[in-house]
């Protein structure tokens, strides 16, 4: 493709600028970047404009023009509880004196009839298509909406258009701050926990055991990545955010002797105990690292069996397996699909017609595996639903994790393709962690047609994971803001970033957390625009502290202050331990990797050297570190107690901290050349719940948690030099 010549560039930037996509923006040290017009392009094409080159841009900036005018109301309005919305209409001007009739449709039932003269709303004068002049009014609407997703009919003349208001409570649960929260729980992916019951990694059974041992301790939340469906044979793909979908469960975790029927299942049983599956399932449990293709066969010979005798027995036709149907509308298509694959063991890609273009028959796979499909499922939902109540109604909730997106070859993407850019890719731009920015390989939400869809497909995956979490982190949640797009075939640092409605996503979340009574926290780390954080507030969504992120070399402040109602750790899955950061282990091996340059290492070795200095000195003056040389053990403690005494809402502990772990459970940008969502915890649950180093700290993060000064880590830390307050200015 030739490049746009010189004179094309402004109508380049032009569209640009229409379709919400950035031509310039600020990195993480707030240095200006200019994108070039070939990234423009390619993202104006992604978006669904008609431009090659820049010689399309006027044609495509008319179109755009008359698209926007010509569409009498956007599709989704947002009205906030106890606010006066108004409804934004475009009109011809000669329609903008007619009387003009709005019906609400409340989703509980019920309708509202708004009748309008708009002669009398003052209207601000719009585009002029072929000798027709357009106006725009604001029609305000009511106060006392109920709360929820409201159809919206306007009819004017004869013309006539559907909407969705979203009646939303202005802040996300609880609706009321809780002053002197002071909740703790620990973190450890599902997939790492090794058990001497389970068959190699983790599954239900062994949640259930870590919530437990965790209450014992005084804690109430247990973290984990997401549960959510993978391909674990042909494709393959394990990494818990590209998963095969955002709307069903991972059957890889099943206990499957925990499933109703197993026991009287005579086939399932003799299959269990017969001795190559018990060896088989030894081995799986011995190895230094998790298989998940062995290990998902090895279970799915139980749970096809037990699917067969469920069917055979007429269990589909039971109420429960009705209620799980009615709960997941898409479970039979979702079957089907995951059916096909088992038959082409194919990305769906490359399928032939017309399963790739999302229409499958029975001719298209076995029953057996259709059956194998939605009986996972079903049993997932039953089980997990069963731990997660019995856990709430002894005052434990899970903290589970909401990915970005969905692999390429995922369900979603197969089935609602058009809500998806395929043309490009997410990611981030270069920063201080990876100097070449990131490609996430996953593609993103389109911005305007997840609107004219209403956002079902969005409020689903909601729905899908707040049914049994207690806390909700939405991942990168600047995305609802902005979001990196790379175009397929550019590196990284050649994307820009594409423009949301970030008030539509703050009013789902508001309406399901109120729905669920679940806490939302939004991972807000990285370059993060200065109007998200204040947004976050306004909306009662809670921030991330991460002390491995919130450090400066100034010893003044070491730590930035935490803040109130956030969750706070010491690190994330996508960092090294705190061992490896301590030692500077994780540099060396980003050099070797590629992620950074030699210059980078330097700068970076220097960087820690300042940072580990000023943060022991930090700590020294907060009383919590005694010694001129501290070990890494002894600053984690520090930094625990630092956390536990401040005024986080929640305080969650990387378990493997607490025995000095090195390996990273993920290094960021590899993908073959790490084992990436595969390393098991070093100890098994059996050991590290007997581990004094492991129970004696999290004894005293719960007694500091209880009783401890928040003048130590909370509210706002200040220079010790000069009283000034300091801010968080990430």
């Amino acid at each position: 493709m030739s490049g746009p010549s010189p004179g094309g560039v402004g109508g380049v930037r032009r569209l640009a600028h229409a379709c919400g996509v950035q031509t310039a923006y600020h990195d993480i040290l707030r240095r200006r970047v200019e994108v070039g017009p070939e990234t423009l392009l390619a993202v104006l094409r992604a978006l669904g404009s008609p431009v090659e080159t820049a010689a399309d841009v006027p044609g495509a900036l008319r179109e755009r023009d008359r698209a926007r005018w010509t569409r009498i109301c956007d599709p989704v309005t947002v009205a906030w509880e106890g606010e006066r919305a108004k409804l934004g209409l475009r009109l011809p001007e000669r329609a903008g004196s007619r009387k003009v009739r709005i019906r609400i449709r409340l989703e509980e039932g019920g309708t509202r009839d708004l009748p309008f003269d708009l002669s009398r709303i003052p209207g601000r004068e719009g585009a002029l298509l072929d000798g027709v002049r357009f106006v725009e009014k604001a029609v305000p609407l009511p106060r006392d909406l109920p709360r929820g997703y409201h159809a919206l009919t306007v009819e004017s003349g004869k013309a006539r258009a559907e909407a969705l208001l979203f009646a939303a409570p202005r802040r996300a649960w609880p609706p009321g701050r809780k002053n002197g929260e002071k909740a703790w729980g620990v973190f450890l992916p599902l997939y790492a926990v090794r058990s001497e019951r389970n068959g190699g990694s983790g599954d239900l059974t062994d949640l259930e055991a870590l919530l437990e041992w965790t209450g014992a301790q005084g804690g109430g939340v247990v973290g984990t990545l997401p549960l959510l469906a993978s391909f674990l044979s042909e494709p393959f793909h394990p990494s818990p955010y590209t998963p095969a979908s955002r709307l069903f469960w991972n059957e890889f975790y099943l206990d499957v002797p925990r499933i109703p029927g197993f026991v009287d299942c005579e086939e399932a049983q003799a299959i269990a105990g017969s001795g190559p599956f018990r060896e088989e399932e030894r081995r799986l449990r011995e190895a230094p690292l998790v298989d998940y293709r062995r290990g998902m066969a090895h279970k799915r010979r139980l749970l096809e069996t037990l699917s067969d005798a469920f069917f055979a027995r007429g269990g589909e036709r039971g109420s429960v397996f009705r209620t799980f149907l009615s709960e997941n509308p898409d479970a039979k298509d979702y079957a089907a699909f995951r059916a096909a694959g088992d038959a082409l063991r194919t990305p769906w890609a490359v399928w032939p017609r017309p399963l790739r273009d999302g229409s499958v028959s029975p001719k298209d796979y076995r029953e057996r595996d259709r059956r194998y499909h939605l009986f996972a499922q079903f049993a997932f939902q039953e089980q997990f639903r069963e731990i997660t109540r019995g856990a709430s109604a002894r005052g434990r909730s899970l903290y589970l994790d909401l990915p970005l997106g969905v692999a390429y070859d995922s369900y979603d993407v197969w089935r609602h393709r058009k809500l998806f850019a395929r043309e490009v890719s997410a990611g981030a731009p270069p920063d201080d962690f990876f100097t070449r920015g990131q490609d996430w390989g996953f593609p993103p939400m389109h911005p305007e047609r997840i609107r004219e869809e209403g956002y079902r497909y969005y409020r689903a995956c909601l729905r899908h994971q707040l049914r049994h979490a207690g806390i909700l982190r939405i991942d990168h949640v600047m995305g609802f803001h902005r979001f990196f797009w790379v175009p397929r075939g550019m590196e990284a640092r050649e994307g820009t970033y594409v423009r949301y409605r970030a008030e539509e996503f703050y009013a789902i979340l508001a309406l399901e957390s109120h729905r669920h009574k679940a806490r939302i926290v939004g991972e807000d780390l990285g370059t993060v625009p200065s109007y998200v954080r204040p947004a976050m507030a306004r909306r009662g969504i809670r921030r991330m502290f991460v002390v491995q992120f919130g450090m400066s070399p100034d010893p003044g402040m070491a730590l930035r202050r935490v803040p109130a109602d956030s969750l706070a750790c010491v690190n994330t899955h996508d960092m090294p331990t705190f061992a490896s950061f301590w030692e500077g282990g994780d540099v060396a091996e980003r050099e070797a990797l590629g992620l950074l340059d030699g210059k980078g290492r330097k700068k970076e070795e220097v960087r820690r050297l300042a940072l580990r200095k000023s943060l022991a000195a930090f700590l020294r003056g907060k009383g919590l570190l005694a010694g001129s040389g501290p070990d890494a053990m002894e600053v984690l403690s520090a930094c625990l107690a630092y956390l536990a005494k401040g005024a986080a809402g929640t305080v969650v502990v990387n378990l493997e901290d607490l025995w000095q772990e090195v390996e990273p459970q993920n290094m960021p940008g590899t993908w073959k050349e790490r084992p990436n969502w595969m390393r098991k915890a070093r100890h098994s649950q059996e050991e590290f719940g007997e581990m004094p180093g492991v129970t004696g700290s999290l004894r005293e993060v719960d007694r500091l948690r209880r009783g401890g000064n928040p003048s130590g880590g909370g509210g706002n830390a200040r220079n010790q030099n000069t009283g000034e307050t300091l801010c968080d200015t990430t």
